[in-house]
């Protein structure tokens, strides 16, 4: 191509024109100022540390053809390219991509951040580095002070709680009743449990044992055979005589008459040697226990508030008594005193027997629907009659003329039996 150049010299500057030059003519579109509009495949639209600009329309240093072209590396002084001349072009970039030659078009090295070791520059890692897990707190972390973190297991359940530091056996069942209350099956026995580290499993609770620091326990139900369900035996039966006092005489129905049955249980129990335990609900008001009721050689009499007989002192009276693993229980009211101090005790794990003709409530419909609940629960409703048999079990037995002869009046017939 001929070219016919001529220097025009105004203002001090030179200017080629290129006159025999035929160039396409090429339409810049302008804006609505009349600014011309950059194509958006222009090159210098996108803005990289190589061109010294922020992007393509404010480029902090002007670059001219004669230092870039299509194809070749950009020279931005102070600025190290780091693709060699040519660039990264096509199938050359993939190739050297996969040889981690060249870096990614997501690479931090191009954003000016290095990547941890052992990461790579592409768009998964970004540079950074997930935090580490966080690990889960203690279970004692957030226990009340003074409390030890204790795991109650039971069947195929596990439930953490707070104990009292030093809590012994008699808590840990209470803790274990009202986590699992629903679902223990109140007419079994059970154990307490404690895992051993050293052995690698439960061992049964050691006698004086004592909260002090994590620990998991578990209660294990212990079978019954069917054969003994419900006997009684003198050398394992305490009598509960509950608040007959004098208060109540003109409000329980039948009043008169379980006072009469009572006596004749407290009679028996002294032929047979079997321990008595006597509680008054709030004598100060209430009054003490009734006259006819003959409270020689019992155990023991406590005054109560609480409407059950299970109190501290009792408590520690049957832990005294050797073997013991029958309660019979009269008294009144039925659905009130009677009645929770059978749940309490069946809950220790005793047999519980309730004396229905000894028994009895203001309301016989209280009575009643208390004695049917008390029933399904696995407590055994019985007779004085009953009781006292059972207990001499042989006419052979030593005191079994005295029994008869404690029996041979009937019970009276007040209509208490026809309601149970």
């Amino acid at each position: 191509m001929n070219l016919n150049k001529e220097a025009i010299i105004s203002n001090g500057c030179v200017k080629e024109s290129q006159a025999d030059t035929k160039l396409p003519s090429v339409e810049m579109k302008t804006d609505l100022a009349g600014q011309p509009r950059i194509p958006k495949h222009s090159p210098k639209r996108r803005s990289t540390p190589l061109d010294g600009g922020r992007n393509g329309l404010e480029a902090g240093a002007p670059i001219s053809s004669e230092d870039w072209s299509p194809g070749q590396p950009r020279k931005v002084e102070g600025v190290r390219d780091p693709r060699p001349a040519g660039g990264w072009r096509g199938r050359t970039r993939r190739r050297a991509q996969a040889l981690g030659q060249a870096p990614s078009s997501h690479s931090p090295a191009l954003r000016g951040v290095r990547p941890p070791p052992g990461l790579g520059g592409g768009r998964a890692s970004r540079g950074r580095q997930d935090p580490p897990p966080r690990l889960p707190e203690r279970a004692d972390a957030g226990a009340p002070s003074g409390t030890v973190p204790v795991l109650f297991c039971f069947s195929v359940f596990a439930r953490p709680a707070a104990v009292p530091h030093g809590a012994g056996y008699e808590l840990l069942i209470q803790k274990f009743l009202s986590l699992y209350g629903d679902q223990i099956d109140m007419h079994r026995k059970f154990v307490v449990q404690l895992f051993a580290e050293e052995w690698g499993q439960y061992v049964d609770l050691p006698k004086g044992f004592a909260v002090s620091e994590r620990c998991k326990v578990r209660l294990v139900p212990l079978q019954i055979q069917l054969t003994t369900l419900g006997n009684l035996t003198p050398s394992s039966t305490v009598f509960f005589c509950c608040d007959m006092q004098e208060r109540f005489r003109p409000a329980i129905k039948y009043f008169g008459d379980i006072i009469s049955v009572g006596q004749r249980l407290l009679q028996g129990a002294r032929i047979l040697g079997i321990p008595v335990i006597v509680t008054e609900q709030y004598p100060k008001g209430l009054g003490s226990t009734v006259q006819e009721i003959d409270l020689t050689g019992v155990k023991l009499v406590l005054p109560k508030t609480k409407f059950s007989m299970v109190l501290p002192e009792v408590e520690a009276a049957l832990a005294e008594i050797p073997g013991v693993r029958s309660v019979v229980l009269f008294g009144v009211e039925t659905h009130v005193c009677i009645q929770q101090t059978a749940l309490e005790l069946v809950g220790r794990g005793i047999e519980v027997h309730i004396v229905a003709d000894a028994t009895s409530s203001r309301s016989m419909m209280d009575r009643m629907f208390a004695l049917e609940r008390l029933a399904r629960t696995g407590i055994i409703v019985t007779t004085s009659e009953a009781v006292l048999l059972q207990l001499v079990a042989d006419k052979d037995h030593p005191k079994f003329k005295e029994i008869q002869n404690l029996i041979k009046a009937s019970a009276p017939e007040s209509g208490l039996l026809s309601k149970v």
